[in-house]
């Protein structure tokens, strides 16, 4: 993903003039911003991970067809690696802590919490899927799926890469 804190640089003058801010204090910002985006997603895909590992314990999981066991499974393998990727930053910057590598952290930490994203829609879709599989049947199911699918991309890709193009803020 080439999104442009991975390219410092080209926004690098835009930072120096408008906030009047290093290139450090840049990192520090985004680093902070980063953290917070990460703690509103974690809670909630660590909630969903722990639902999800506890539902073949219940007694109407045996109902599922072959086809939702599968997805189920596959949910809960994205649902499980998406907590691991947006969780991975937190390791990331413990182990590299006074090393002086905000910049390689922020990089790594941005595209880890991309990927995380990634899973979590994916996940998301599937739970979707299994509640509506469960209480409506598999068509609802796949409907309720496919919407959340789009509702997901619609919001969370089309959207940003639409208010993306408009022309970059004036310098002040």
């Amino acid at each position: 993903m080439g999104a442009d804190i991975d390219h410092p640089e080209r926004d690098q003058r835009w930072d120096t003039q408008a906030r009047d801010e290093t290139a450090t204090q840049r990192l520090d910002r985004n680093w902070s911003s980063l953290l917070q985006e990460l703690r509103v997603v974690q809670t909630g895909v660590q909630l969903l991970t722990g639902l999800l590992l506890t539902l073949p314990f219940q007694n109407r999981f045996d109902r599922l067809d072959d086809q939702m066991r599968t997805v189920y499974l596959v949910t809960v393998a994205c649902s499980v690696g998406a907590t691991i990727l947006l969780v991975a930053p937190i390791g990331m910057h413990r182990l590299m802590f006074r090393r002086h590598r905000l910049d390689v952290i922020v990089s790594g930490a941005h595209r880890l919490a991309c990927c995380g994203l990634i899973l979590l829609a994916l996940a998301l879709a599937g739970v979707a899927v299994l509640i509506f599989d469960v209480v409506a049947g598999t068509r609802a199911g796949l409907v309720a799926g496919g919407v959340t699918a789009v509702a997901l991309v619609g919001l969370w890709l089309v959207l940003p890469l639409l208010l993306r193009r408009g022309p970059p803020p004036p310098s002040l």
